[in-house]
């Protein structure tokens, strides 16, 4: 990090990122990914007047080519967190900082010059980071911590922490951001974890945060649940089971980790089918004007269902898991509209918190 960068009132037109991110993940056989972003990028481009209406129309066309690509070439994508690191104990930090191991759940921050080190690996050891409002510009946001460990144990290893640490912080970023969808563009899911000094120490805990290492923001992407209509939360609630699943996919290629596949794809299969029966509570009192998009959503995670049914116990592997994949795409307009006739964020309000 670097120190933060001042707030121009008047800026240019900014080329939209999720534009970009179509663009790079279509052209990285990323298809499913690139169809998403692309879709989303041109809503958000149309409403906010940003640059980027061709790498996302791009981004589209080569997400649907992309998608057949990836699942008979490479299986899955690495859906993991876009980035970590340590936090390791480095003495009294600089006036108007505080040690990394000192922030809470709602805490706002930048990061002062020398307050991070990385090493040949890229791996990054966070030592303070200064503490701001909110309100004011800030590159992240704690959600909470988790415990590692309850025990007196040894070090595990860094890379059985690190993997606990990306476990443990899926749910505490999901409890405090319910609706992804708010979070900013560029504002990625990030984890501290402990290192072996500040294990032996008795910081046994990960911290989980929202970060944008490049852009600051404004606001907090907090979830205030008491804010939210009765079918706002009921629909946040019904589609959080299916949306942590699917970003649980294996990391590894289809071909080194099919009885992973298989596994994970009967999660899928219960994740779509909880999802549908929550669509369908006669308690939520839907407004006429989701209702059809609704009753299409439920569709569409039917058909998904037993596509994901195919993918645990079929023969063919890379088919069927590229027809359930197509059908997620395919859902995705859907919760657009839905989410538009709810008053929920569709992704052009994201940059809205961005300084």
């Amino acid at each position: 990090y670097g120190y933060p960068t001042p707030y121009n009132p008047q800026p240019e037109p900014r080329t939209n990122g999720l534009a970009v991110g179509s663009l790079v993940t279509g052209l990285s056989l990323l298809g499913p990914v690139a169809l998403v972003l692309g879709i989303l990028a041109l809503n958000r481009i149309g409403r906010r007047g940003e640059r980027g209406q061709g790498m996302a129309v791009t981004g589209v066309v080569l997400g649907v080519v992309g998608t057949v690509l990836l699942a008979l070439l490479l299986g899955a994508g690495d859906f993991g967190p876009a980035r970590n690191g340590r936090y390791g104990p480095a003495g009294k930090p600089p006036a108007g900082a505080v040690s990394w191991s000192a922030l809470k759940a709602g805490d706002c921050y930048d990061s002062p010059g020398g307050g991070s080190t990385t090493d040949e690996n890229g791996d990054e050891t966070v030592f303070w980071v200064r503490r701001v409002p909110c309100a004011d510009p800030h590159h992240g946001e704690v959600a909470g911590t988790a415990k590692v460990s309850d025990d007196s144990g040894s070090y595990p290893g860094e890379a059985v922490v690190r993997q606990r640490a990306a476990e443990l912080c899926r749910s505490v970023l999901d409890d405090y951001a319910l609706d992804q969808w708010a979070v900013p563009d560029g504002m990625d899911d990030v984890y501290l974890y402990p290192s072996e000094g500040n294990w032996e120490s008795g910081e046994r805990f990960v911290t989980c945060a929202f970060e944008d290492r490049d852009d600051q923001h404004r606001g907090t992407v907090r979830t205030d649940r008491a804010a939210l209509t009765s079918a706002q939360l009921a629909y946040l609630q019904a589609v959080r089971g299916f949306n942590t699943a699917y970003a649980e996919a294996p990391k590894k290629d289809l071909a080194a980790a099919e009885s992973d596949y298989r596994a994970w794809a009967r999660r899928m299969a219960a994740a779509s089918r909880a999802e549908v029966a929550a669509l369908r509570s006669p308690s939520v009192n839907w407004p006429d004007e989701v209702r059809p998009n609704i009753g299409k959503l439920v569709d569409t995670k039917s058909q998904e269902a037993t596509a994901w049914d195919a993918v645990a116990s079929g023969d063919d592997v890379a088919g069927d898991l590229l027809r359930a994949r197509a059908l997620v795409a395919k859902g995705v307009p859907i919760s657009v509209e839905i989410r538009r006739g709810l008053g929920l964020p569709t992704g052009e309000q994201a940059p809205d918190l961005r300084v």
